[in-house]
């Protein structure tokens, strides 16, 4: 058996660059609910903010619906 390190170590680091740019979307999102709740105490608004969050945890709900469907498309 012959393990090719090339493709081995490429997937790694495709995979690691992925992980960390997940966790870096969700952090951004909840710190956009958090700037809602220091909002909502200083009686502001932060639509913005909550849109904002929004749209990194449906981006995030995204990208691991697309990776269920790799792992189940390739069974």
């Amino acid at each position: 058996m012959k393990i090719d390190w090339a493709a081995l170590g490429s997937v790694f680091g495709v995979s690691l660059a992925f992980t960390v740019g997940l966790v870096a979307l969700f952090t951004l999102g909840i710190n956009g609910l958090a700037r809602r709740e220091k909002a909502a105490a200083q009686g502001d608004s932060a639509a913005l903010a909550v849109t904002g969050a929004y749209v990194c945890f449906a981006a995030c709900a995204a990208a691991v619906a697309y990776g269920i469907y790799l792992i189940v498309a390739k069974a």
